[in-house]
């Protein structure tokens, strides 16, 4: 199933309410509220009631585990079963190779693309955007303190992330390859972890290369 771009928005923006989905796509309160409670009856979405400020709560919307599955999974299932049977038949250190071999063609496939792109902000925007292409659902933000904030919306290795820690591990490696050794990285949110996206903070620690 694609999904719409009520889907894709809660996606990637989190909780919001049906006035803020309005407002976002440009249509009108009662436009978006119809679509919502057709989504909420398809099991798509839910909501909850909250409070913003002064007044009665309003009800914000969020996906459900349902939803989730329109976005892209790289056939979770197989993947999970391989990798047990890696583990099981060959043990972890041929899984670790597994890892590895994957991380080195990643680095070098990213860097291929890169090769022309020398400033953090552009070597940021470059990963970005082969990111998203692979449907990580990526986006960034640059600070006024001169950080940058990175998003991952979405996890298309998912289960195997949470079936393997070590993937997540690899994709931090290659983050900090692709980005060189004149940056700090840290990861505040996990997929992984029950977050709802993974968020980096990137840290130039070379004012020239920023």
């Amino acid at each position: 199933m694609r999904p719409n771009r009520f889907l894709q928005l809660l996606k990637t923006r989190g909780p919001l309410t049906a006035k803020e989905i309005a407002e976002e796509l440009g249509i009108t309160n009662e436009g978006a509220r119809q679509q919502l409670v057709r989504l909420s009856e398809e099991g798509l979405v839910r909501y909850n009631s909250s409070t913003k400020g002064v007044g009665r709560p309003v009800q914000v919307y969020e996906l459900t585990d349902k939803a989730n599955t329109s976005f892209p999974n790289n056939h979770a299932a197989l993947t999970v079963e391989l990798l047990d049977t890696i583990k099981e038949q060959l043990g972890q250190e041929a899984l670790n190779v597994v890892i590895t071999s994957r991380e080195a063609e990643t680095v070098k496939r990213y860097k291929a693309i890169l090769k022309d792109f020398n400033k953090l902000d552009d070597l940021i925007a470059g990963y970005t955007a082969i990111r998203t292409n692979e449907g990580y659902m990526a986006e960034f933000k640059k600070e006024q303190n001169g950080q940058f904030l990175l998003f991952e919306n979405n996890c298309p290795i998912g289960a195997a992330a949470s079936s393997c820690k070590h993937f997540c591990e690899s994709d931090m490696r290659v983050l900090k390859e692709i980005l060189g050794s004149k940056v700090s990285i840290e990861r505040m949110d996990h997929i992984a972890s029950g977050e709802r996206r993974c968020t980096y903070r990137i840290k130039s620690l070379d004012e020239k290369h920023s």
